[in-house]
């Protein structure tokens, strides 16, 4: 099986679909997390609420994230690379890793395990904003090797 350009954004697209898939599963059973979470983790019920309410903020994040994701894959798919489109989804896609950052580590105030979650956002939030710049000064060059030809 040769393995090229084409497979590789479907497959990202698939997977983009398949995270949309496990967020909508955990928005519509964020009451069972929680109700779970509240009985056999020890949990009092005000903490299963700050549970819910940590799930639902982050998931804005998520689906946000997942949506810029979708397009960015969707210019790829077109051959538009470097263009200021696909930086603008980038941004976007680094702020909600930085908003889920700040979600995960107000939610460590309750649960201590969020703030692992919150390094993995923030380190993602670096890797997407080094890759958005990387793009921009693509952009930058392929517009001035642009008008020198």
């Amino acid at each position: 099986m040769h393995w090229d350009k084409d497979k590789s954004v479907a497959l990202s697209q698939v997977c983009v679909a398949l995270f949309a898939l496990c967020l909508a599963a955990l928005d519509a059973g964020a009451y069972r997390v929680a109700l779970w979470f509240t009985r056999y983790r020890f949990f009092h019920l005000q903490r299963g609420f700050l549970l819910m309410t940590s799930i639902y903020a982050g998931s804005a994040f998520g689906w946000v994230c997942l949506y810029q994701l979708w397009k960015l894959l969707g210019n790829i798919k077109r051959g538009e690379m470097f263009v200021p489109d696909n930086v603008r989804r980038m941004r976007a896609v680094s702020w909600c890793c930085a908003g889920a950052t700040a979600v995960c580590l107000l939610s460590a105030a309750y649960y201590l395990p969020f703030a692992f979650i919150a390094v993995a956002a923030g380190f993602m939030a670096l890797i997407v904003r080094i890759v958005k710049n990387a793009f921009e000064q693509a952009i930058a060059m392929k517009d001035e090797l642009d008008l020198t030809i």
